[in-house]
């Protein structure tokens, strides 16, 4: 479904399955991706001038996507409904806790493990769906959310000698984006990708200023350069992304959202002279692993069943 424009109707915006266009939005939206955190680490660290507090580089990804994103409504004027205002609000502020964690994680660890972690937020999503939906979950999602676990544990390197604080950072993002899950499932239908994603960025934009009050410095001309590009890239992996959901089975194209792990990890090699090591390999192959067969499950049980003649 999308958003309501000029009167028009919904069915008559609807894009047609075309899965090449879809996986060519796909493969896009990773590299958006994987280039927002990319800045954000280069934001968190000294690389551009002092470092930025994560609470301003999500400022600064929520004001610029909010402007991208704002000027888009300007042009195309969709029709915008706050009838779910709470849904929103909780969405959005679950968004936010989210990216600010990952954003702090992505300063003191490699891209690739952030990266990695990441991919547990609908394992998380699942396992809240219980008690806040009242869904029921088989072995098989059990056993998908168990196996992506163990690869997030690997990844902790749970030793004295090995173990990484900040990894800790994206295990909590990725459980906020987990819950974010929830409340979009909520909003799932309710309303257009385009009012959904203005209203989300409105929203932050408003939560992200009021942080950043406590902890604000004036960014270099380079790093204002790099704020920018945090915004854009999310608003435009987010453009990508519904784009691509839209022409394709989500059983097919997601998978290929697991490549931002590889470009993260190029841009690790390139400009960090970082190395994945095998524990990082391993760990990521783990939770991809589990969130693959997650989501196998999870479009096979959002396939509709043959009707059978009695």
């Amino acid at each position: 479904m999308t958003f309501d424009a000029g009167g028009r109707t919904d069915s008559a915006m609807t894009p047609s399955h075309n899965p090449p266009l879809a996986v060519a939005f796909m493969l896009t939206a990773t590299l958006f991706i994987a280039g927002s955190m990319l800045m954000a680490k280069l934001l968190g660290t000294d690389t551009l001038g002092p470092p930025l507090h994560p609470l301003q580089v999500s400022h600064g990804r929520f004001l610029f996507a909010f402007i991208l994103i704002g000027s888009t409504v300007a042009v195309m004027r969709p029709t915008l409904r706050l009838t779910n205002l709470r849904i929103h609000i909780g969405r959005t502020l679950c968004g936010w806790v989210g990216v600010s964690l990952m954003f702090a994680a992505v300063a003191f660890i490699p891209m690739a493990d952030a990266t990695a972690i990441s991919f547990l937020n609908p394992v998380f999503g699942m396992m809240l769906a219980i008690p806040l939906l009242g869904e029921t979950v088989g072995r098989i999602r059990w056993s998908a959310a168990a196996i992506a676990l163990l690869g997030a544990l690997i990844l902790l390197r749970p030793t004295p000698d090995s173990f990484q604080p900040a990894a800790l950072l994206a295990l909590g993002a990725a459980m906020a984006l987990g819950l974010e899950l929830i409340f979009i499932k909520k909003l799932s239908g309710r309303e257009g990708p385009l009012s959904i994603l203005f209203i989300n960025n409105a929203l932050g934009l408003t939560v992200a200023s009021l942080a950043v009050v406590f902890v604000w410095q004036m960014p270099t001309p380079a790093q204002w350069a790099a704020l920018a590009g945090v915004g854009g890239t999310m608003a435009c992996a987010q453009a990508c992304f519904v784009n691509a959901v839209a022409r394709a089975d989500a059983s097919f194209i997601t998978p290929f959202s697991y490549l931002t792990l590889v470009v993260a990890a190029v841009y690790d090699l390139l400009i960090f002279g970082v190395r994945p090591d095998a524990v990082s390999i391993t760990g990521a192959g783990i939770i991809i692993a589990g969130a693959a067969l997650l989501a196998w499950r999870e479009a096979r049980r959002a396939k509709p069943r043959p009707v059978t003649q009695e």
